[in-house]
């Protein structure tokens, strides 16, 4: 029984220190994301008035031309617009400490602003692509000149406005939606003013509908891409680049670990992952510096910082301590529990030596 609590004090020492450790790195960690994040809200706020300023001249010159080119261009830096003034929003409440039952606090704002303009590309691409096919099958008189001129403003203006995007941290899958919706409207612009020029010289005015075409095909693919990207956040699929069976591979070959299960790996958020197992380790080896070996490898291969690991030895489950002073039936109820819990794991199990998966 002493052990027992010599054990348990050791382990709380231990935990203790590498708590203060952790929280050392957050802080100065936290720090710098502060920092980068001002500089990302200010970026974005830079572009936000360009394409706000722009827009305006832009639907007034769309209806007096009667193109769709140039209206559908407009309405998509609508939600160009939108999809900024949201992710500034997300990013504040990411910013905001966890607190009450939030435990992660609202770092997923960000996922959620991210989905949200993807699910807005894909409306306003099915909307326009329909306007489009009607243009296609009855085309309106286009006035060529305006059209150009104005794609060509635009042209200059988006090009800017994804300059400014660019130097936020794009790796935010948040900020990335935001500047999904700039890019493709910069494309729109290309296209409008190609569009544009094609009327104008040769009077095939079904040029802005066909231009409309490839802005909804561009808008499809940014859609699906930032849908599909928060939908594996928010489902706590693996990080894209982060194999979950090559990862315990790894950890399973290092000394003394016999065993891995119960692993799971997700992403808090853009760029924050984190990973939860069971280690099950060979009678008589060091669970601390297993642990602390584990964590290592985990922080720097795999850039995961955010790791639980529940470290035990092999048929540990039920303590020996306690099962000298238990009855035979508590015994084997305790050893029954402990092989019902491995053979329920989560996931595959992961043992050193050749495996299958």
């Amino acid at each position: 029984m002493a052990e027992h609590e010599h054990a348990h004090e050791h382990a709380h020492d231990d935990h203790d220190r590498d708590h203060d450790h952790d929280h050392g790195r957050g802080g100065h960690a936290g720090h710098s994301h502060a920092v980068a994040a001002d500089a990302d809200r200010r970026w974005l706020w830079s572009a936000l008035i360009l394409l706000v300023v722009f827009m305006a001249g832009e639907v007034v010159v769309g209806f007096a031309a009667q193109s769709l080119a140039l209206i559908s261009d407009a309405a998509h830096m609508l939600t160009d617009a939108a999809s900024i003034a949201l992710a500034l929003v997300a990013m504040r409440l990411a910013a905001r400490p966890a607190r009450g039952g939030y435990t992660f606090g609202l770092k997923r704002a960000e996922i959620l602003s991210a989905q949200a303009n993807g699910v807005t590309l894909l409306v306003l691409s099915a909307w326009l692509g329909y306007e489009a096919v009607a243009r296609l099958i009855s085309p309106p008189a286009v006035t060529g000149s305006l059209v150009l001129v104005t794609a060509l403003v635009g042209v200059v203006v988006n090009v800017a406005a994804t300059w400014c995007m660019s130097k936020a941290n794009r790796s935010s899958l948040n900020v990335e939606g935001a500047f999904q919706h700039v890019l493709t409207d910069l494309y729109a612009f290309i296209a409008t003013a190609v569009a544009g020029a094609v009327v104008l010289f040769t009077g095939f005015v079904r040029a802005d509908a066909i231009a409309s075409l490839v802005v909804v095909a561009l808008m499809l693919r940014a859609g699906i891409g930032l849908v599909r990207d928060s939908a594996r956040i928010f489902l706590e699929a693996a990080p894209a680049g982060i194999d979950p069976d090559q990862v315990a591979d790894r950890l399973v070959a290092t000394d003394q670990v016999e065993e891995i299960h119960d692993l799971h790996i997700w992403e808090i958020t853009s760029n924050q992952p984190a990973l939860s197992a069971h280690i099950l380790v060979a009678p008589g080896g060091d669970c601390h510096a297993v642990q602390r070996e584990l964590q290592r490898r985990l922080r720097e291969e795999y850039r995961i910082t955010h790791a639980t690991l529940q470290v035990d030895h092999v048929g540990e489950s039920g303590a020996d301590g306690l099962l000298q002073i238990s009855s035979s039936s508590a015994a084997a109820a305790a050893e029954q529990e402990a092989r019902e819990h491995c053979e329920d794991a989560h996931g595959p199990v992961h043992r050193s030596g050749p495996h299958p998966h």
